[in-house]
């Protein structure tokens, strides 16, 4: 489905908890001078601006970035303030520029983003960066590459989940993914609804070496999306600190 575009959501509680883990985890696996690849399935449009129409409408970003203190010793907190110091403050990086603010010359970025609007603004949006952009459908994108040189790497899969079967998608993938390129780790949003959709994907993952971690916002009252889930495929050492540091910086909106 081509319908959902997240300039809607961007900054919401959910994108706390996946930005700040993703975020400690390039941090992580760049602190070694061999250089990573990093790809994302769903890469949106890479900035968003939080005074924006679509921002405005659903006031989602006040429930989370506009709740938090960032705390600029962190990876999350650095990043936030290096991409608006290019693009003011009213602005909230996507993944991509959250990942670019780490990357180094030696590392490679590849994002697929299959709509037909957000494509375009990801290559405006993601100009001067070393990101290569694919406008294609994700999975076929990045198992079509992998395994990619540098190997060593990081995939984020982050759908909307507007369609039910994305959760089977997401469990028909990873497997494939983990095979051809056993060197990634693989990083797997879903949102917690109430009707539970998430649980045939998760234990459809279960076999593979994986950690889980999943947080419930404070101002939720059993409607929409109540918390948000992350699945890390292959965790690299050191990794386990890296959703702790979710609640520690965000536990204000987050918690277990």
């Amino acid at each position: 489905m081509l319908s959902y575009q997240h300039a809607f959501h961007a900054g919401n509680p959910a994108d706390l908890h996946k930005h700040i883990v993703f975020a400690e985890l390039l941090s992580l696996l760049t602190k070694k001078d061999r250089g990573i690849t990093v790809m994302e399935t769903h890469s949106g449009r890479g900035l968003y601006d939080l005074t924006s129409a679509e921002a405005q409408k659903t006031g989602e970003a006040a429930d989370g970035v506009g709740k938090l203190s960032l705390d600029l010793d962190t990876p999350y907190g650095a990043a936030i303030r290096a991409i608006r110091a290019r693009h003011g403050e009213t602005a909230y990086p996507g993944s991509p520029l959250i990942a670019s603010h780490f990357l180094r010359p030696q590392d490679r970025q590849l994002l697929m983003e299959l709509h037909p609007a957000e494509g375009p603004a990801l290559k405006h949006n993601m100009k001067g960066t070393i990101a290569e952009i694919h406008q294609r459908d994700g999975y076929e994108g990045v198992l079509a590459i992998a395994p990619p040189t540098p190997r060593k790497g990081l995939v984020l899969i982050d759908p909307s989940y507007e369609v039910k079967t994305e959760y089977d998608q997401v469990a028909d993938f990873v497997p494939k993914l983990t095979k051809k390129w056993p060197e990634a780790s693989i990083l797997i949003w879903y949102p917690i609804l109430a009707a539970g959709r998430h649980e045939g994907m998760i234990e459809t993952l279960a076999p593979l070496s994986s950690v889980r971690h999943e947080v419930r916002f404070h101002y939720k009252e059993g409607k929409g999306m109540l918390g948000s889930g992350l699945i890390l495929v292959n965790p690299p050492f050191g990794s386990e600190a890296c959703f702790e540091a979710a609640l520690t910086q965000a536990g204000i909106i987050l918690k277990k």
